[in-house]
């Protein structure tokens, strides 16, 4: 079992009730392990101001699942929401990312791991910290605290 770092992220149709269904679904998928929740965070967005605030969160998971198949199936709960993508930093229902893989480093058309954006968002960050701990390290980047 690997241990993995998801964000949650909503501001479109209920965004508390996006993020706090999205983890029972992931919490209720065969393959997978829910060990940490953080609190909700409130968040302006990133890129176009004219939308709404986002709910963010981040849990920690268990799986046997490859990472490819993990993104497939977290891409398939974030259609179940509704999910639309018509522009980069748009406004989203709900929004899956994959942080972190235990230590693997991996870039593929589909995926980078660790999250290419994890040092420069706050609301990612603080939600991280959360459920670690200020010495825990950020794979290529170093120690979390470094970030706060």
């Amino acid at each position: 079992m690997k241990k993995v770092f998801i964000g949650l992220g909503s501001n479109l149709q209920n965004p508390l009730y996006q993020v706090v269904s999205a983890i029972e679904e992931i919490k209720s998928h065969n393959d997978i392990c829910l060990l940490a929740t953080s609190s909700l965070y409130k968040s302006r967005p990133v890129g176009p101001q004219d939308q709404s605030d986002f709910i963010n969160a981040v849990i920690l998971i268990e799986t046997k699942l490859k990472p490819e198949n993990l993104l497939n199936d977290l891409q398939i709960i974030e259609k179940l929401h509704s999910r639309v993508r018509l522009k980069k930093w748009g406004p989203r229902t709900l929004d899956l990312d994959i942080l972190m893989f235990e230590n693997i480093i991996m870039k593929t058309k589909k995926l980078i791991i660790p999250h290419p954006e994890i040092i420069n968002r706050q609301f990612v960050l603080m939600p991280l910290l959360e459920i670690t701990h200020q010495n825990f390290n950020i794979p290529l980047k170093g120690k979390i605290k470094k970030y706060i």
